[in-house]
């Protein structure tokens, strides 16, 4: 109905006879009811026409589990934005389960409920190279699509898993070992690792070792375990500086330990005594610390795509019976440093998980 139309109505109800006004509220034309019937008429009718706009057809409300292995760690924020907004514009539902303390019975656990419940899809951090092999077959069996995200089992493996959207973590951890040969040309550097043998770290700290290994120059490395939770990393990094001030580097390949060190660097002054550092992802206080000086770089391996890209193919998996979906995906490394850090640091977003508000960020210029 026009602007025109609805005046022409209310002006000629506002001059009716009193007569005629009480005929037709007795018949229902004029009673809040019927105003609430013909509004919800065009509701539908908007919401038909704004479906028939779109890339699909109606749908359940496909309900998806992410199981993660630090369910409370920072990293993971933008990650939980990702998945949010791809189930808001797609139209499903998610539940966040795991385990805050990397503990794979708890995140089989939370698988094995997943199964039981039905879920219309599974995603899963394969940080063990075992523990989710036969609860990832029987969720296939049960027509339940499993993909891994953040991390994944080696090639080979028997895990059956139908598609990995994360970081190539052994090239990422490969490209860090050359910036450590290039930055400290000899001496002892510590390399830690919040838990060694875990998929989603190993692969960087085994990459980075081989490529100091291969550069042929004089560097001791020291594998420190750092532990799962911030507080343990940070207490970890400092107390392992003051034991060894004699070391050249400090690097890790996770991001709360990679907070730990450059809070290390900054306390003690470590950049003016030569010592290096750098290490994984972009918690805010790690970005603050680079733009001040304190740690030579970070990697970004966007977090925010490894929850949206994995909702994408989990929902078109559903969406097209099977046919599409499944396709690893390399979420990328990109090296923050303080000539880059600025972006980062100017602009909160969901992107990078400093701010909740959806937003659409203007173009900084030249890519």
């Amino acid at each position: 109905m026009s602007d025109d139309q609805d005046r022409m109505t209310v002006e000629s109800t506002d001059t009716m006879s009193p007569e005629t006004r009480r005929g037709l509220q007795r018949r229902g034309l004029l009673t809040g009811a019927v105003a609430g019937g013909a509004a919800a008429m065009l509701a539908g009718l908007a919401t038909q026409a704004r479906a028939a706009a779109t890339a699909f057809p109606e749908h359940p409300r496909w309900q998806f589990v992410f199981i993660n292995h630090v369910t409370t760690n920072p990293f993971f924020v933008p990650t939980q934005y990702g998945i949010a907004d791809a189930c808001k514009l797609l139209g499903c539902g998610y539940q966040w389960t795991g385990s805050e303390t990397s503990d794979a019975g708890q995140m089989v656990n939370s698988f094995n409920a997943a199964i039981a419940s039905k879920a219309d899809g599974i995603a899963c951090c394969l940080v063990d190279p075992k523990a989710f092999d036969e609860p990832t077959e029987r969720a296939l069996e049960a027509g339940i699509p499993v993909f891994a995200y953040n991390a994944d089992v080696p090639l080979g493996s028997p895990n059956k898993r139908l598609a990995y959207i994360g970081q190539d973590l052994y090239k990422a951890g490969y490209l860090m070992g050359l910036r450590i040969a290039d930055e400290v040309q000899s001496g002892h550097v510590a390399l830690f690792i919040a838990t060694p043998g875990q998929l989603n770290i190993q692969p960087r700290f085994d990459g980075a070792k081989d490529a100091i290994a291969k550069s042929g120059k004089p560097i001791t490395v020291d594998e420190v375990a750092s532990g799962p939770t911030l507080n343990e990393e940070i207490a970890k990094v400092q107390a392992y500086y003051l034991g060894h001030q004699d070391i050249k580097g400090m690097y890790a390949v996770d991001g709360g330990t990679t907070m730990g060190v450059t809070q290390a660097m900054k306390q003690y002054g470590l950049p003016a005594k030569g010592i290096h550092g750098g290490g994984f992802d972009l918690l805010p206080k790690t970005l603050e610390d680079i733009s001040e000086g304190f740690g030579d770089f970070t990697i970004d391996q966007q977090p925010y795509l490894q929850g949206f890209y994995t909702v994408m193919e989990m929902f078109l998996f559903k969406a097209s019976g099977g046919l599409v979906g499944p396709a690893d995906i390399n979420t990328g490394l990109k090296f923050v440093t303080k000539e880059t850090v600025a972006p980062y640091l100017a602009t909160k977003t969901r992107y990078e998980g400093n701010s909740g508000a959806p937003q659409i960020v203007p173009s900084k210029g030249a890519i």
